[in-house]
């Protein structure tokens, strides 16, 4: 899906072996693989969390891969063991993104527009809330999630190739990854990133909790926790029959 405005396209959630986070995402969840491969350091995969005509969120499971060539997610799993990474934000152009970021005081990381097909930037924890942010402007052919899934359900996920072990058939129908939620020490700080920065719609509002959405209908929940570092905190899944922590990251029934 294309948009002129931020979209918010996925969490990753990193670890040595992501083996059961897809057993339980393909099996538990019922979720589709989209795609995967390598890549100097790590090698990913997305599965979609949702129902068939687009309704839900995006998982990457990220594993460490040829970390000769770049060691920064295996310095992630020796430090974390395994647990939420980062999220991911399609933006329309990422030079009048990353000067975006730098006109608000933040300072992008790690630019790389080598490849015309995948140009990125990130922003750290220490000034995106707890998480890295990755930015990201793409090529990829326009057609909306439904019209995505459809075509992996005809041909299959897009290999890069294939890494990982066979999915787990689904136990039941699918669930929905309704949102991400992230705790923040500072409510009013976390919304003026998510919502003012990376362009997310304000869905909810309540005292201590602000829930954004996105045009591709990625959901983010920000949650006040005084006491609390901020990052993400769990995934709210629709459809889940009870909490399930895995990879470092909870999984909670919506």
């Amino acid at each position: 899906m294309t948009t002129s405005r931020y979209d918010l396209d996925h969490v990753a959630i990193a670890a040595a072996d992501t083996s059961e986070g897809l057993r339980f995402l393909t099996g538990g969840c019922g979720g589709t693989i989209m795609f995967g491969g390598e890549g100097p350091g790590f090698r990913p995969m997305q599965v979609w969390i949702g129902t068939p005509d687009g309704d839900g969120m995006s998982v990457e499971l990220l594993e460490p891969f040829a970390v000769e060539r770049n060691d920064f997610l295996a310095r992630f799993v020796a430090r974390h063991t395994a647990g939420p990474h980062h999220l991911t934000f399609k933006v329309p152009s990422l030079t009048d993104a990353i000067e975006r970021m730098r006109g608000a005081g933040f300072h992008p990381v790690n630019i790389d527009m080598s490849d015309p097909g995948w140009m990125e930037a990130f922003l750290l924890p220490r000034e995106a809330h707890g998480t890295v942010v990755q930015l990201a402007e793409t090529n990829e052919a326009p057609g909306s999630r439904a019209e995505q899934l459809a075509y992996v359900a005809e041909n299959g996920p897009s290999m890069n190739p294939r890494w990982w072990g066979d999915p787990t058939p689904a136990s039941g129908p699918p669930v929905r990854l309704r949102r991400v939620v992230m705790r923040t020490p500072v409510l009013a700080a976390a919304v003026g990133f998510f919502a003012g920065v990376l362009q997310g719609d304000v869905e909810r509002e309540t005292a201590d909790r602000v829930d954004l959405v996105w045009p591709g209908g990625a959901r983010l929940g920000l949650e006040q926790r005084a006491e609390s570092p901020p990052g993400v905190d769990r995934l709210e899944v629709e459809g889940l029959a009870a909490e399930r922590t895995l990879l470092g990251a909870r999984f909670v029934p919506a």
